[in-house]
């Protein structure tokens, strides 16, 4: 290569390189000096924290073990059988259950469940469906409608309520 040419060539990449330096500055030189001056440095305290105060538990009973489960109370006239075995759908919630179909022989009506796991049992009226002492009351070509006993919350005492399980085409 001609050494006027690599001289040239020098010359011109010496003069690109001094135009682009210059003590003017350019936005970012001018927002970086004219930041501190727009800046407030309020800034509102942090909430005071509280100390956790640790709950005592009792041996009286007085407040109850959160991690054990409630007795049942028995205060009212509705208490369900504790005693008698369970039946097979009583291990599902009534919510996982679904009613398929109805068989109907005689005089008497059997009710197809399906449970989660896809298999289907056959119930008649007086056997026990659902995690809340759920009795069948009545089996119609639509529903089968459950008297279910459940614990009150509020006062333990055990109360009826009426649930069904409508027919899934």
């Amino acid at each position: 290569m001609n050494p006027i040419i690599k001289t040239l060539g020098l010359l011109v990449f010496s003069l690109a390189i001094a135009g682009c330096s210059s003590d003017e500055g350019d936005d970012l030189d001018r927002f970086m000096a004219d930041a501190p001056k727009s800046m407030s440095a309020n800034v509102d305290p942090l909430p005071q924290v509280q100390p956790y105060v640790p709950l005592q538990f009792n041996v009286d009973g007085s407040i109850s073990d959160p991690f054990k489960p409630r007795k049942a109370i028995s205060k009212g006239s509705f208490q369900p059988n504790l005693s008698r075995p369970k039946q097979p759908l009583e291990a599902y919630p009534l919510e996982n259950l679904n009613y398929v179909g109805l068989l109907s022989k005689v005089k008497s009506k059997f009710a197809l469940i399906k449970t989660p796991d896809n298999t289907v049992h056959q119930v008649e009226v007086g056997n026990y469906l659902g995690t809340n002492f759920g009795m069948v009351t009545a089996i119609s070509d639509t529903e089968v409608s459950l008297k279910e006993i459940i614990q009150d919350e509020l006062s333990g005492d055990w109360v009826e309520r009426i649930s069904s399980l409508s027919l899934q085409e």
